[in-house]
């Protein structure tokens, strides 16, 4: 851990505790994180939330109504929503319904013969309660209920991993998305709501509160549903882009707009760099807010949460110790980098999280390349390797809502720039993102998924590499040494044949591939200094001389 800032040790300690890294899963991390039968026969269609919380007690009601369409005949239905929440009623047809409580889950006898294949059904459960109260958001989440520096109050919401089920309810499995959804939050008249998509009313209900009504029409992941309520301004521009004009919506405390006009500038910048390399923004017409938050950060969709008070890098830190990371905000290019993956292309199960993780770690090595080059990029992307843990494997358990290690993020990315020097080819390398975020359209996906794209792209067979830096603690170690002009060299690695071409120094003209495998080979050593050898450190290898 020696030179890691004490910010980032915090960081990192944070990311292990909210993985839930144990090997030993309960019948309720099953119920959490399977297509159980009860989830499996009925999609998602659109949510309609309500709700209104109560600022005296730190405590919440309201409704969802959950359109479904059944995929196959069945009558019990798995809801979700977290303790101490409880459900007041459940209905359909305007009948009540029966239900029973298994911890987190609520499963609802529903009449058989109304669930007919192929058709629409709508259920409303309502509820109340005093939610989870995040403990250190946004890794360790729930509600946050804050005050902002004028000792007013100041609520939000982060709960990925967690669930979104810790403050509404919903299917709380990350594989179905809903292809629209309608938020309304009822808060007192002086108080604004911000969530994702659009506003599309607002108005005075019979006590005089205001009840804030915002549509998302495009496919939204749970955890990605937000709430904040505070004293929010707003202010507007405008992105000419891949997809048209993109609107762009600031909603930050009353006392820091001047601050943020010029702080969030560079949103445009980003917006440029973003389309460049991995394609049109996912969501015009939900359009594009940055939202100040009483916490650090989080990528709910289009309605970014933004909490880095203003300051450049990390917290006013450089993770990466290479000086570059000072030059922009972190959370705005970070967060923002998830529109596209996480949001754009969301995992099916979080064990795959990497796919979220990894690539939006890397957006921010493409942001400073687009910003101040490549020299300075890859200072960045290598600077961050002193962070990684290599402690548990990046992918988690399946089925059971387990995220893997926190090493999703730097070694993640580290990978990704190490098949782009495999690739070799810049323009091949941005056709394979932006044709990630082409083909995952607004989808879930698996890890497999992936790996196969970027096989069929390339004509290459990343399996092994994917395989050693996604389910390994240990990276590649390259063992040579020289016998005569002979280069002898081979890989020691975890996995069986593994066989990721590197580059090296053969010749004073720069750097040449070399093919290890398990076994002892040999190449033709010109370098008139053999002292002057090396390996291309843009690939995160370990290097060992025998």
């Amino acid at each position: 851990m020696r030179g890691i800032p004490m910010l980032l040790l915090v960081l990192l300690t944070a990311l292990s505790a909210g993985a839930q890294h144990h090997t030993t899963f309960t019948h309720a991390d099953t119920l959490r994180g399977t297509i159980t039968r009860e989830r499996g026969w009925w999609d998602v269609k659109s949510y309609d939330l309500k709700v209104k919380p109560r600022l005296r007690d730190s405590t919440i009601s309201g409704s969802n109504t959950i359109t479904y369409r059944v995929l196959k005949v069945d009558s019990i239905m798995q809801i979700d929503l977290q303790e101490p929440l409880q459900v007041d009623s459940v209905t359909q047809d305007n009948l009540p319904l029966t239900f029973k409580r298994e911890g987190n889950v609520i499963l609802i006898e529903l009449v058989a013969k109304k669930q007919v294949k192929g058709k629409d059904k709508k259920i409303t459960v309502a509820y109340h309660g005093r939610p989870r109260i995040a403990k250190n958001a946004p890794w360790d989440g729930g509600l946050i209920w804050a005050k902002d520096k004028q000792n007013r109050p100041w609520i939000s919401t982060a709960c990925q991993g967690l669930g979104a089920s810790v403050w509404w309810p919903n299917k709380d499995h990350q594989s179905d998305e809903p292809d629209n959804m309608t938020i309304s939050v009822t808060t007192p008249p002086d108080l604004v709501n911000v969530s994702n998509g659009r506003l599309k009313k607002k108005t005075m209900d019979r006590d005089g509160n205001i009840v804030w009504t915002w549509y998302v029409s495009n496919p939204i992941n749970n955890y990605d549903v937000a709430m904040n309520v505070g004293h929010y301004s707003e202010f507007k521009d405008q992105y000419s882009g891949e997809g048209g004009k993109l609107d762009l919506s600031y909603w930050v405390l009353d006392y820091n707009v001047d601050t943020a006009k010029t702080h969030f500038a560079v949103v445009k910048d980003m917006m440029k760099c973003f389309e460049f390399w991995f394609g049109k923004y996912p969501f015009y017409k939900d359009s594009y807010k940055l939202v100040e938050s009483p916490h650090l950060g989080m990528e709910h969709q289009s309605a970014v949460a933004y909490g880095n008070k203003f300051q450049m890098g990390y917290k006013g830190t450089d993770l990466s110790g290479s000086g570059w990371g000072l030059k922009y905000d972190f959370i705005i290019i970070h967060e923002s980098g998830h529109e596209w993956f996480g949001n754009n292309i969301t995992t099916k199960d979080i064990a795959d999280m990497w796919v979220h993780e990894s690539f939006t770690n890397y957006s921010e090595t493409l942001f400073a390349e687009c910003q101040y080059g490549k020299e300075a990029a890859f200072a960045y992307i290598t600077g961050i390797r002193k962070n990684i843990q290599n402690d548990i494997p990046i992918i988690g358990h399946y089925g059971v809502n387990n995220e893997g290690s926190g090493d999703m993020y730097y070694k993640g990315a580290n990978m990704i720039h190490t098949i782009r020097q495999i690739v070799n080819n810049d323009d091949k390398f941005r056709e394979i993102l932006r044709g990630l975020n082409k083909t995952f359209w607004h989808q879930t996906v698996t890890t497999r998924q992936v790996e196969e794209f970027f096989n069929q792209q390339t004509n290459m067979n990343f399996n092994k590499v994917f395989e050693q830096y996604l389910t390994t603690t240990t990276i590649p170690t390259l063992e040579y040494h020289f016998e005569g002009s002979q280069l002898k060299f081979r890989w020691v690695t975890d996995v069986e044949n593994f066989n990721m071409p590197v580059k090296v120094t053969l010749t004073d003209n720069g750097y040449t591939f070399i093919y290890p495998g398990r076994n002892w080979q040999s190449m033709t050593l010109t370098l008139s200094d053999r002292k002057q050898f090396k390996v291309d450190p843009n690939f995160y290898i370990n290097t060992k001389e025998i």
